[in-house]
């Protein structure tokens, strides 16, 4: 028996595809060509959601391992929508530019956890033991990591 099913697999690089491909029609061009006093900020947003991007490429062909990436982006948007959007909201403070960028990132925080193999993800990335601190090795080696 497998670990995690090929369903969820494929559903884990449709999401994969579907942030390289939002991003890479958003982020990129604007990293591309943009106007020379961009905001310090914009560029700093835009360089961390290109990097997201290039790093998505790889869940592609290994979407187990770049679990990460996707709780990073669970995180960020569920950390925006909670201190931005909201105090926003509740002042009534929310122009059409924020609506967009609550849509975008309610879509991420309801089909990023959807997806998640939340037990593959808790084996492997919350309850498996952490790699070593120093130079002296207790335990066995870890079967998916070659030995030096």
């Amino acid at each position: 028996m497998t670990e995690v099913s090929l369903f969820r697999l494929y559903l884990l690089r449709a999401m994969y595809a579907l942030l390289l491909v939002g991003l890479g029609l958003t982020v990129w061009p604007a990293l591309i060509v943009h106007p020379p006093g961009w905001p310090l900020m914009n560029g700093v947003v835009c360089s961390l959601l290109g990097a997201l991007a290039v790093l998505a490429a790889f869940g592609l062909r290994y979407p187990l391992r770049m679990l990460p990436l996707l709780v990073f982006e669970l995180v960020w948007k569920f950390l925006w929508l909670v201190a931005i959007a909201l105090p926003l909201w509740l002042d009534g403070r929310v122009d059409a530019r924020t609506w967009e960028t609550i849509r975008e990132c309610l879509l991420g925080v309801i089909l990023v956890p959807i997806v998640l193999p939340w037990g593959y993800l808790l084996r492997h990335f919350v309850t498996r033991p952490g790699e070593r601190w120093t130079g002296r090795s207790t335990a066995r080696p870890s079967s998916d990591v070659p030995a030096a």
